[in-house]
């Protein structure tokens, strides 16, 4: 069994429960495979227990490659965090630590609903996006994080959409949208589930380090980006 590691060498532990047997994966950094870091920007993910870790994971990765600076920050601490799928991912620090005295060009609340239940109870989580969006800054949501957005009083009448089963708790609030996978609305963008983590990603990508390398980075993934 490996020991667990930080992030960029991370380790994703996958299983029933820390005290059973896990099968755990080493997620490593090989030559060529991140960029130069994009000077000044930076990316601030929330990391909830409960999180969807796909969504959690291509943003990361995804932010990564597009050389963007990205920190992982744990809700309730630099504990590992289980996610909703019981893999354990450590992060970088605190979202206490992480927030002081640092500015983010984006802050991305990945999915799930244990994860997106959790931002939205935490007052801290509500101070960090009410300054993100006072300052014009961009805002990240898929899945189930826009409901957080909606309990915090965030970006009310915009458009965006999340993963369907949560449209009743924001139709009221935003222009909700049915039949696009990213929606963008100024500095708000919001996407749906697992299935469009990576357009989500790459759209981020694409407003922080522009749309060249946006589409650099979904070639060398085998996929595809307009």
């Amino acid at each position: 069994m490996y020991s667990m590691l930080r992030w960029p060498l991370r380790l994703l532990t996958l299983g029933r429960s820390r005290e059973n047997s896990a099968l755990s994966i080493p997620i490593q950094q090989q030559k060529g495979t991140y960029v130069n870091k994009m000077d000044g920007k930076r990316a601030l993910i929330v990391l909830a227990p409960g999180a969807e870790e796909m969504e959690f994971t291509i943003a990361a990765d995804v932010l990564r490659r597009a050389g963007i600076n990205v920190t992982v920050a744990g809700l309730e601490g630099s504990e590992p965090v289980k996610c909703s799928r019981d893999v354990m991912i450590v992060p970088d620090k605190s979202l206490e630590d992480a927030v002081t005295d640092e500015v983010y060009d984006v802050i991305v609340l990945p999915g799930g609903l244990g994860g997106s239940t959790a931002m939205s109870n935490s007052k801290a989580v509500g101070e960090l996006l009410h300054r993100q969006e006072s300052a014009g800054r961009l805002i990240a949501a898929i899945c189930a994080a826009p409901t957080a957005l909606a309990k915090h009083g965030i970006a009310t009448g915009k458009s965006l959409t999340s993963y369907p089963a949560m449209k009743p708790q924001l139709v009221d609030k935003y222009c909700y949208v049915d039949d696009q996978n990213v929606v963008q609305d100024g500095n708000l963008i919001t996407s749906r589930g697992p299935g469009t983590a990576y357009e989500f990603a790459l759209k981020i990508s694409e407003q922080l380090a522009g749309t060249a390398k946006a589409q650099e980075v979904a070639k060398a993934m085998l996929l595809s980006y307009n």
